[in-house]
């Protein structure tokens, strides 16, 4: 497969729009060749916006509302909806699954971190994802199920482990991903076969004889057994996965906290999930502040790669960056004249409330119309909004 190359700008954002054929994404998008478009990160981290990607591909493409592609980005914007209402619950099971908690590790294996576990749809999954910070969506529910109903390991385990070396991490994505992979955010889990792969991956991902070389019926039945099930290739040679960190790699990126430097000013915070175009009314003078919230990343430490991914666009946009304790911030921010930032549901992950009770937080723009009660299912969801137009 063709490596990928994420850079952090722009203009790397808005090829990835214009390169969008929707109806080879129809076709081929859970090829893990496919025509898939590729800008998960950019729309993680704010670089563009839903409605900037439809209206970009729609300017070329006409799309009908019921279009494959319509329906992807849909899926980003139902997570965020059970985001939104739910909170913190994303990280606890949203409802039962197929075997009591207390059945599942609380740690994941060793010869999976380390891309050993002998099965190669699995050691090539891993691997790619430590080289890229990427990995197709398919082969993220491969990965997920594996390590869920076959290797019984819980699926938030799982999906804390996965998040820390993905460049695109969205916690509502990633999360309530691997829920619905787990049964305990759908209707039934979802398992795959060696013919699946084979039907999807290129050859080096084919595993016959392994694990998952048999029919949907014996993995279901593994699937609701709490007997974990292992056998693949034996002698595989393991990686070490990539160091995290819940600093910043290179600490001279950012300035000390300082309240003198936004005294009496008026202030746009940039953060690491708002790195798009600045809004075009800014009063003159308006001092753009890049921030980075420490409690965020003790409990979410990011590889270099997405580091430097979010850091590079963040000092394009701000001539100035701190990074500290939500409350150090947020006290320096209280001389400033006004404080706006677009909402984030990721900066309310760290406690308390930490902004100046003046500061102002923007909706980001939206390409579905609300729904006001929260659904459980995307069919749901999809039958209530409409798009924005």
């Amino acid at each position: 497969m063709t490596p990928f190359v994420f850079e952090p700008t722009l203009q790397a954002a808005h090829a990835r729009i214009q390169a969008v054929r929707p109806q080879d994404y129809a076709r081929t998008r859970n090829d893990l060749d496919g025509a898939v478009t590729r800008l998960s990160p950019y729309l993680t981290h704010g670089f563009v916006s839903l409605p900037e990607v439809h209206a970009g591909v729609d300017a070329v493409y006409p799309l009908d509302d019921q279009h494959k592609f319509v329906f992807e980005l849909g899926w980003r914007a139902y997570f965020r909806h059970v985001w939104r209402h739910v909170g913190l619950g994303i990280h606890q099971s949203l409802h039962d699954g197929l075997l009591p908690d207390a059945a599942y590790s609380q740690a994941m294996p060793d010869d999976i971190v380390q891309a050993r576990c002998g099965v190669p749809a699995i050691d090539c999954a891993v691997r790619e994802l430590y080289a890229t910070g990427y990995l197709h969506n398919h082969a993220r529910m491969w990965l997920a199920s594996y390590v869920v109903h076959l290797r019984k390991v819980h699926w938030h385990v799982g999906a804390e482990w996965l998040y820390s070396h993905l460049l695109d991490g969205d916690l509502a994505s990633n999360h309530l991903s691997w829920q619905w992979v787990a049964g305990t955010g759908s209707s039934k889990p979802y398992v795959f076969n060696a013919d699946n792969v084979q039907r999807y991956a290129p050859s080096d991902w084919h595993s016959p004889g392994s694990v998952i070389d048999t029919s949907y019926e014996a993995l279901d039945r593994i699937a609701r057994s709490a007997k974990p099930a292992v056998f693949g290739r034996t002698g595989v040679a393991g990686i070490h996965p990539p160091e995290l960190f819940s600093l910043p790699p290179r600490p001279d990126d950012f300035a000390p906290v300082d309240a003198q430097v936004v005294q009496g000013r008026d202030v746009w915070l940039v953060h690491p999930w708002a790195l798009g175009v600045l809004p075009a009314d800014l009063p003159a003078g308006t001092l753009v502040l890049g921030i980075v919230v420490a409690e965020f990343h003790q409990q979410h430490p990011w590889t270099a790669q997405r580091w430097e991914f979010v850091v590079r666009r963040m000092r394009q946009l701000a001539p100035l960056c701190w990074h500290a304790p939500a409350q150090t911030i947020g006290t320096a921010l209280r001389g400033a004249r006004s404080v706006h930032m677009l909402a984030e549901p990721h900066l309310q992950c760290v406690g308390k409330p930490w902004l100046p009770a003046s500061a102002r937080q923007h909706a980001a723009p939206r390409l579905f119309t609300p729904v006001d009660e929260l659904c459980g299912s995307f069919s749901k969801w999809r039958g209530r909004t409409r798009l924005v137009r």
